[in-house]
Parts: structure tokens; C-alpha cells; sequence
């Protein structure tokens, strides 16, 4: 049976970085807010691997990096939600991997100026923000269904409650919002083409970690970094903790979504075979590998993400940004932003510029 809910003032569909940083604002504001997320835990696609015993974060399985030189928006985040940063260790020599019939080549590689990892992981930043929030907020395995939209006000539709409201912001990716939610009245088709249009940031991406038990690869004076043409890791980074521990390696999989779908097991041995050429026999120890395939995941990844290539995200058309309905629907997701589109600077501006357009068009 279907249970409808007391009337809120803000429905936000989607527990991303962008849908908590609108909920935070709009809770501080002393706005009422229900907070509705398909997935059983939030983050989006910010996900972490803990140690099963201790709970604490071994490596990031979404986004890494921060910009904070660059980046003004996580800096004022980052201090909103008293977290601190340390540089992304680059020291040593890159290993260049050109197959197990070749040799691996070492050599120095630029680094990135500014590049940087949050305390904790970006997950950190999600964990700080739904501690803030009062029992009754957040609400996970709740899949939006359908969306109606009136003059009075919105309904919203999962598969086991009713919610209403008085508008609602969409931080899911657009397509998945156009795709898997059904609007009443339908979308005007300028925006729903536009929706449809823009790809999901990193949806089509696998990331794969690998913790070890130290970072041996450092005292052989290596920086951990890979670049290689065949892979199954085309990038590989040292993601170890501040101190070296815990110890990992994350990678980009370069391997198609087909292939990865159809061989998860073979997969994770050839990854291994491919750390142990270029970091030595060492890397055949790994304490934990965990490949987390985002194309697999239908609340980030629809069927036109896997029928493109992947494309990073550019600033997309002003309509994305422009409230619906006479202010009652907003969206905010990474890719919506005029700031660092799909990234985790981009999902925390357009949760910023949701939040002002429903206290704008509310008061």
C-alpha cells in the first residue's frame, strides 16, 4: 500500500553532493526539506571502500581530486564543513606499460599543479553533511517514479510513498531524470532534448582499487602513476592515505563495459598482472580489490551513456540552469554547472545555485 506524506517545502530528488549541499543550505534557512535517494546509502557518485572491521575509508571508488587553488567553491565547503586537504603524492618516477609482451619504461612526468585529496575522501564531505541533517531528511532505496507538477505545488511518486511539496530540486543526472522519471505535464522538449543531450560525467567509467599492506612502491622510488595503452588500468595513481597508509592504488579500467560486464572475475587477475609488471612481484599481496563499474549502476548510467563514447562535460545551455514552472522545479547536478561541470566543485555550485533559486522564488 502506498502512503502519502504530510505536505514540505522542498523535495530533493537525489543525494549526490549536489542534492545534500541544496539540502544543507535550504535546512540552514529553516526551510522544510525531504531528501529522496534511489540508492541505499547517499553519496551519488561519491563512494568509498571501508574496512570491514574498523569501518574507516581505504580509498575512493568515485571522485579523488580537488583543485582548492583553483577551486573556490570546495574551499569554502572544505571549510564550512572543517575539512582539511593534503597534495596528491606524485613523487617519483611514472611507470609507461605497453603490454606483458613488452618492457616497462620508468621516467619522471609532470605532475599537476594544485591537485589535491580531502581528508578522510570525499566521502568525508557527504558523511559531514548528513550528520547535520534532522531524523525524518534523508530517505534511501526511495526510486522517484514520477513527478507531478501543478500550480499548487509538486507530488512525487516512489514505489511505496507519496511525497508533496511545494517545489523540488532534481540533482540526478539528466538523463537519468529524463529517462526513468515520468512528468506530469511532460517536460517542455527543448529542455528534454537538451537533458537527454548531456552525458553523465564518469557514468560509463569503471575505477578500480587495490590496498596493500604498504606502499611499497614508493621506496623503489616510484610515484605510483601508470600510463598505459592496453591496459585493463589505461591510468593508475597512488590514493594512499596522508602517511602512506592505508596503502592503494586506484586505476582508470580501460577495458569496455561489455568486456568488464562479461568477464568481472578475469578482470580483477589481469589487473593484478598488470600491477606486478610494473611495481614487481610485490603487487601480487593486495589486501583488497574492489572494481566499482559505474556503467552497471541505472541511477547514474542510462542506455544512450553506453551507446556514446565518453565525453568530459562541458558548460551545457543556459535552460538547464533556468527554473520550471514558474520556480516549482530546479535542477542541480554537476553537469548543470557554469563552474567545473561534472566535478566535485560543479556539484557543489549547482547545489548553491538550486538552493538561491527556491529561497528566490519563495519569498
Amino acid at each position: 500500500m502506498i502512503e502519502e506524506t504530510a505536505g514540505t517545502d522542498v523535495i530533493v530528488i537525489g543525494a549526490g553532493l549536489s542534492g545534500l549541499a541544496a539540502t544543507s543550505l535550504l535546512l540552514e534557512r529553516g526551510r522544510s526539506v525531504v531528501l529522496l535517494e534511489a540508492s541505499e546509502k547517499p553519496g551519488g557518485r561519491i563512494r568509498s571502500l571501508r574496512d570491514p572491521v574498523s569501518g574507516n575509508v581505504l580509498g575512493d571508488l568515485g571522485p579523488t581530486w580537488v583543485w582548492p587553488p583553483y577551486q573556490p567553491v570546495v574551499g569554502q565547503w572544505l571549510e564550512r564543513l572543517e575539512l582539511d586537504t593534503f597534495e596528491q603524492f606524485e613523487t617519483g618516477k611514472a611507470a609507461l606499460d605497453y603490454g606483458p609482451a613488452a618492457a616497462v619504461q620508468f621516467q619522471t612526468v609532470p605532475g599537476q599543479n594544485g591537485i589535491a585529496r580531502i581528508k578522510g575522501g570525499p566521502i568525508a564531505m557527504v558523511d559531514r553533511m548528513v550528520a547535520g541533517f534532522p531524523a525524518g531528511v534523508l530517505h534511501t532505496g526511495c526510486a522517484v517514479q514520477e513527478a507531478s507538477v501543478a500550480e499548487t505545488g509538486v507530488t512525487v511518486r516512489t514505489p511505496n510513498e507519496i511525497f508533496a511539496a511545494s517545489r523540488v530540486i532534481v540533482a540526478v543526472p539528466l538523463r537519468v531524470a529524463a529517462h526513468c522519471i515520468k512528468w506530469s505535464p511532460v517536460l517542455p522538449d527543448g529542455l528534454a532534448r537538451t537533458m537527454q543531450g548531456s552525458p553523465t560525467w564518469m557514468s560509463v567509467q569503471a575505477k578500480a582499487l587495490i590496498i596493500y599492506s604498504t606502499a611499497f612502491w614508493r621506496s623503489a622510488g616510484l610515484s605510483g602513476r601508470i600510463a598505459s595503452r592496453t591496459g585493463p588500468l589505461a591510468e593508475a595513481h597512488d590514493i594512499s592515505g596522508e602517511d602512506g597508509t592505508p596503502a592503494a592504488i586506484f586505476g582508470f579500467v580501460g577495458w569496455p563495459h561489455e568486456l568488464r560486464a562479461e568477464n568481472s572475475d578475469g578482470l580483477e587477475i589481469e589487473i593484478i598482472a598488470q600491477l606486478v609488471r610494473c611495481f614487481g612481484e610485490q603487487a601480487n599481496h593486495a589486501t583488497h580489490v574492489r572494481v566499482e563499474d559505474w556503467a552497471a549502476n541505472p541511477f547514474i548510467c542510462t542506455p544512450r551513456d553506453l551507446a556514446e563514447p565518453m565525453s568530459h562535460p562541458e558548460v551545457g545551455p543556459a535552460i538547464l540552469r533556468q527554473p520550471l514552472a514558474g520556480g516549482r522545479v530546479v535542477f542541480s547536478v554537476a553537469e548543470t554547472s557554469d563552474v567545473s561541470p561534472g566535478l566535485i566543485e560543479g556539484a557543489l555550485a549547482a547545489g548553491e545555485r538550486a538552493a538561491k533559486q527556491v529561497l528566490g522564488s519563495a519569498s
